[in-house]
């Protein structure tokens, strides 16, 4: 999906990634982060959001809640929306600042009350439970806690497994009892997708949340609550700030965007640059010819296209594999020539992912802006630092 633009734009990463694991520091089924790079886009949608009039809580699951990146980005973009109570911890942990606690998922209720102390910007409730419990560990904590109100996504939107929040039509009557909880505020709303990526041109296009969201803001408005927040997230990019500021946004959540592969990055030139590859090598040979590398990374949405032999050069197909199987291997096309593809081969990838849900390693690597690339370390899936 991003091979050829990685190739193009950061093609430094490419070649650092290669060697780190022909010399056997990286290990197969390793993302490679460039650390510079999605610093600089860090700044790029700081700078831009700044000018619309914006505020932004970034987002880390995609590239693994590593703890170096999120210091890299916070340094531009200070605060942060964790999408569980575990990212939550590793980013506070990282020194990021809290902003946006509870979207996607809400907040286990025995959690509140260590989460509330750090003082979020707003913490999002999908219901009136959801409500009635950050209104509890707010009045031991003797605080007042801004909430947001996740909005139920207009059919077709919704991604299996993130069903929930108030239904458009029924917004007054949560607001109603929500008002008279103590401890807690209203401070605006929040909706899931909010702008995807037309299919045909990969520009950004409000999905129908987002009128949705602005319509139950001002329904929220008209009750008596002021200086109420919107955050509308969804392929949140410099390309996409100005449409989210046109139609009222008060917030965004780029995530994607950090790495520069958001769908945007994939159709065109775009102001984020590539910040990372996938790298295995090549496992066995199959009877017919077909490599299988090794797996553990292969997100099931990734859109695979290619990858890249750097050792022979060859641009060798990816073959689909059911979401359903566990990726012990990843298959590619037999090549022309056998001898392009042999046992340990590096294989280079770049796709679409979700680092938080795989098994893989993430190495963060500095320099390569200043052309002297060197491994800061290796981690976890989920940011934990590996010997």
């Amino acid at each position: 999906m991003f091979l050829d633009t990685v190739l193009t734009r950061n093609p430094e990463l490419v070649e650092t990634a290669t060697a780190l694991h022909r010399s056997g520091a990286i290990p197969p089924d390793t993302y490679v982060m460039d650390l510079d790079t999605i610093e600089a886009n860090a700044q790029l949608l700081a700078a831009e959001a700044e000018r619309l009039g914006l505020t932004l809580w970034f987002v880390a699951k995609q590239f693994g809640r590593n703890p170096e990146l999120v210091r890299a980005i916070a340094r531009h973009i200070p605060k942060f929306a964790a999408i569980d109570a575990p990212e939550a911890r590793i980013l506070h942990a990282a020194g990021a600042r809290a902003g946006n606690l509870g979207h996607l998922a809400q907040i286990p209720t025995r959690s509140l009350e260590e989460m509330l102390a750090w003082r979020p910007e707003a913490v999002t409730v999908y219901d009136v439970a959801n409500a009635e419990a950050v209104s509890r560990a707010a009045q031991r904590l003797g605080s007042v806690q801004h909430l947001l109100v996740r909005l139920q996504g207009a059919p077709g939107t919704v991604h299996p497994g993130q069903e929930g929040g108030v239904p458009p039509e029924r917004l007054d009557g949560f607001a109603e009892r929500v008002e008279r909880l103590p401890g807690v505020r209203i401070a605006g709303v929040t909706a899931f997708p909010c702008v995807r990526c037309d299919p045909d041109t990969g520009e950004p296009e409000p999905t129908a949340n987002l009128p949705s969201a602005l319509a139950a803001r001002d329904r929220l408005a008209a009750r008596g609550h002021h200086g109420l927040k919107l955050s509308a997230p969804g392929a949140s990019s410099v390309a996409a700030l100005p449409l989210l500021a046109r139609h009222g946004a008060t917030h965004a959540e780029p995530g994607h965007a950090l790495t520069g592969t958001t769908p945007l990055h994939a159709a065109g030139h775009r102001s984020e640059r590539p910040g990372y590859v996938y790298v295995s090598e090549v496992a066995h040979t199959l009877a017919d010819g077909r490599p299988a590398v090794h797996g553990g990374g292969f997100y099931p949405r990734a859109r695979i296209n290619d990858a890249l032999l750097p050792r022979s050069g060859a641009r060798l197909a990816v073959h689909d594999a059911p979401a359903e199987n566990i990726d012990y291997y990843r298959l590619l096309e037999a090549p022309a020539t056998p001898g392009d593809a042999e046992l340990g081969d590096t294989a280079v990838f770049a796709f679409r992912t979700q680092v938080f849900v795989t098994r893989s390693n993430v190495a963060v690597v500095a320099g390569l802006s200043s052309g002297r690339p060197r491994l800061h370390g290796l981690y976890s899936a989920l940011g934990r630092a590996l010997d």
